[in-house]
Order: C-alpha cells, then structure tokens, then sequence
C-alpha cells in the first residue's frame, strides 16, 4: 500500500472530505424538521417574507440555508408527497455553493433544484434554472411550481412561443425555467434594444445549468445569431446546385466529416468552370459564384437528410445533434441553409446578415453565480474548473446502484447489429420488460422501424418527426413490454 492510499484511508477522499464537511448542516437541517411540521399552512409564506427581510437587512444565505432547506422540504412534502433525502440536501448545498453536483440518473435533481433555487431567490433579483428543451422546462416548472406557490413565489418558464410581454412577466418572477437557447437569445434581443424598460430580462444573477455537461462542455463554442435579411441571390443557388451532382468524390472533390470540409480538386475545379461556362472560377469577378459553388457542395456532401435536418412542411428544419429536435425558425449562416433548399426543391428563403452574436460559454460566464447538475461531469472537472472556475462534487446516491452496465458489442457490419438489437428487443418484449434503444438520428431510428414492424414487434418510436406526442410516448416506455425507439431526444432529463 502506498503512502497515497494510507492517506486515503486515513482521511478519505477530496469528494469523501467534501462531503464531510456538509453533513453538520445536514444535520441541521434536519433536526428542524419537527418545528416546520408543527407550521399551519399559511404559516409558510410569512415565513419566507421574514426571511425576505432578514437579508434585505444584511443577514447572509450561507447563514439561513438550513432553516431555508428545512422550510422547503415540508413545502414539498405537503404539495408533492415528495420529501427530500439527505443526498439530496447535499446535493442542494452544493449547487448554492456555485459548484457542479453530480448525481446519477433517478436520484431526483428536480427536486434538489428548488433548495437553492427559493434560497437565492429570497435576494429578490430573479433565479434561472436552464435546462435543454421546451418540454423538460415547462414539465419541471410545472411540477414544482406546486412548492414555490406554496411559499408564496413566482414561478415563470420561458418558452419559443412567447411574445416580449409575455417574456418580460416570465422573467419578473421569482424563479424562471427555460432552455439554454432561449436564455441566450433573449440576451442579444434585450442588448439589440434601445430602451432599458423593454428588456425582458433582468441581471444575470444565479442559474443552475441542468444537464450542465451538455450545455457547458459540448455545445460550448455553439454560437447564437441573431440575423437580418440580406441580399437576394437565388438564381445562383440553383445554378451551383444543377452542377453539384455530376461531380463525383474523390476525383472532383475530397470531403472531411470530422471538420465538416468540403475542397474541390483541381480536376473539380476544371470540371466546374467547364458546367459554368465560366474561364476561371477563383478570378475576383466570380467571388459570389465560388462560395455558392462550395455551400452547394456543403449542403450535398456534409449535410444528410434526416440526421443533420428534416424536410417538414416545405421548411429545412435543423435537428439539434444534441438534443436530437427539430429546431423551428433556426437557420444556418451564410448560404448554407439556401443551398440545403436548393438541394432539397423546396422554396429558398432570403439570405440573412448576422445582427448580434454570443456562444453559450461566453453567455453563462456573465451571471454572478452559476452552478449546474448532471449525471457525467466528473470526467469533465479539469475543463469545467479551467473554463469556467467550477468544481465538480460527486454527490452520494441514496441507494446502492442496483442496474448492471455490461461491456460494449461490436460487430462486423450494421446490419449484424440492427438484427442483434431486434432478436434482444423480441425476447425483452417477450419476457415482458421494457425496452428504449437509443438511436443517433431519425435515419437509424426509421431503420430499426422498419426492421421491427417486418417482426410485427408493436413499439413506438421517438424522434423529431414525432415530437408531437413526446409526453405520451416517455409516458408509456417503462410498462410491461414496452419497446421504444428514441432519437437523443430522449437523453437528458429523462428517466
């Protein structure tokens, strides 16, 4: 054994030590649990009024955590039959301390959300929860909004659909649910206006980022635009999508999924001025036609129907390929999404000029205290302390882990695979248990439907072009010999 180990059986961990440190107030919290059972039911909103007023006179949060946390539990437990456990206190603790909580998939980060949500929302200046999509926003608003009534709190979700009026009310409240995209948005909106009183939001104060790894780390670089109409230029749209499918890969051009590049090669290149009739296509003159030629050759080679977008209605709709939906109104920059049009025959829309832009990073880097949760962020602490000064504390789970994670399978071919995935859901489904297959695009997914529906297998199936019914779908996919089908639409914030 070496001198580290010692150490660590001495002392414990850094996470054990942490952990440590927090169960005094734990224990705090719950020796006042008898005196908030023993409070009528009306009794709990004066009792946040007066906390309300303690720190408008300058008594710190740090200070009324326990007594905040206790009242809340018996909040929830009187609204939702929920009680909080004592992982859970933890879990709350250390989201108020501005870190990241790590807690496995089922442990309930819903519900630990609302201890330091109404605790910093007794500062009176708005407290965000942040979480992927419209549908988890407004279930968790929904859900807990039962407790923070009961206390005598506001609470808002902000959706895709709301007008500025409604945006502004939303954002008045006490505790404001929505997505990260939305919040985002609404930021450049707000800076693109000129008069302070029609801003919808408020001061970035505190926000607990769900699923932080998702938001923070993978779509971290992501930029939001907001974009005006630019200059028409459809006739050359067409004329470089006619051309595009004559070139053949390898010969004419050489593609790089990874950086998501598409160059011509010289004999490409002779082929192009060839179609276009033009003498030479890199001449200054034919600027504007070269960068038609090359998003026409994006759209074509780099950009697949029903994994990268869909075609809804005569609209290119973008799939977010990290939430696997259907983003309504989005648009890709810079000819991009006119030449996906092109390619697919449907109307092309004007092209656009950025207006204001952010990226996620930059965008949560502006509130004064942030924190987050997820069930995978340990992996990610060296990049969440270095980018955004956040540490990662891994939180307990209240029962021994009782799933079984078996090692991967690989096979030779796909279709191997497809038909291994069908023979496992057939004697799940026969057994009578539930199945979820998790898919990485609406294409896979219509794949293993087609497979299963030739088996006769009843099952549902869960991607962007059945979003419609995603409440009932999720409803129904733990019962007795349930088979679904889900896209990543169904990764986050889903048990």
């Amino acid at each position: 054994m070496g001198a580290l180990d010692i150490f660590k059986k001495l002392f414990g961990s850094k996470q054990e030590r942490e952990v440590k440190k927090i169960l005094p107030i734990v224990s705090r919290i719950n020796a006042l649990e008898p005196r908030m059972q023993k409070l009528k039911d009306e009794d709990f909103i004066s009792e946040i009024n007066r906390y309300r007023e303690e720190v408008e006179k300058g008594r710190s949060l740090d200070e009324l955590l326990p007594e905040v946390f206790a009242l809340v539990r018996e909040a929830s437990v009187r609204t939702t039959g929920m009680r909080h456990f004592n992982v859970q206190l933890i879990g709350g603790t250390v989201l108020h301390q501005g870190k990241i909580a790590e807690m496995k998939t089922g442990e309930g980060k819903t519900l630990v959300a609302t201890l330091p949500l109404v605790l910093n929302a007794l500062e009176g200046k708005g407290v965000h929860l942040v979480t992927v999509n419209d549908y988890l926003a407004k279930r968790d608003a929904e859900w807990m909004s039962k407790i923070y009534r009961f206390l005598g709190l506001t609470c808002g979700v902000i959706t895709h659909e709301l007008n500025d009026m409604q945006r502004q009310e939303n954002y008045g409240c006490d505790i404001t649910y929505g997505t990260n995209n939305e919040f985002g948005f609404d930021y450049l909106r707000d800076n693109m206006k000129f008069d302070l009183d029609r801003y919808a939001q408020r001061d970035l104060h505190y926000a607990i980022v769900d699923e932080v790894d998702s938001i923070l780390i993978d779509e971290a670089r992501t930029p939001l635009i907001i974009s005006g109409p630019g200059e028409e230029s459809n006739e050359l749209y067409y004329t470089a999508d006619k051309i595009i499918p004559k070139l053949q890969r390898g010969l004419h051009y050489t593609t790089d999924e990874k950086s998501r590049t598409v160059v011509p090669t010289d004999e490409g290149v002779e082929m192009i001025e060839r179609l276009l009739n033009v003498s030479n296509l890199y001449d200054p003159e034919n600027i504007l036609l070269l960068h038609h030629v090359n998003q026409a050759l994006r759209a074509h080679t780099l950009y697949k129907r029903d994994i990268d977008y869909m075609v809804r209605g005569g609209e290119v709709m973008i799939i977010d390929e990290f939430t696997g939906r259907a983003l309504s109104g989005r648009r890709w920059s810079e000819g991009l999404h006119q030449a996906v049009e092109a390619k697919e025959k449907v109307k092309i829309e004007g092209e656009n000029e950025t207006l204001a832009t952010i990226s996620f990073q930059n965008y949560f880097r502006l509130y004064n205290k942030l924190s987050g949760m997820t069930g995978t962020a340990e992996t990610e602490a060296a990049e969440f302390h270095k980018t955004y000064k956040l540490d990662v504390m891994v939180i307990p789970t209240n029962k021994p882990i009782a799933r079984k994670d078996y090692e991967d399978v690989v096979y030779r071919t796909e279709r191997e695979k497809f038909e291994a995935v069908v023979e496992a859901i057939k004697e799940a489904s026969e057994a009578g248990q539930p199945s979820l297959v998790g898919t990485i695009s609406i294409e896979r997914s219509e794949i293993l439907h087609k497979m299963l529906s030739r088996q006769k297998i009843e099952h549902f199936v869960l991607n962007a072009k059945h979003n419609a019914r995603e409440a009932e779908i999720v409803e129904q996919a733990g019962r007795a010999g349930a088979v679904t089908i889900a896209t990543n639409m169904a990764g986050r914030g889903t048990d």
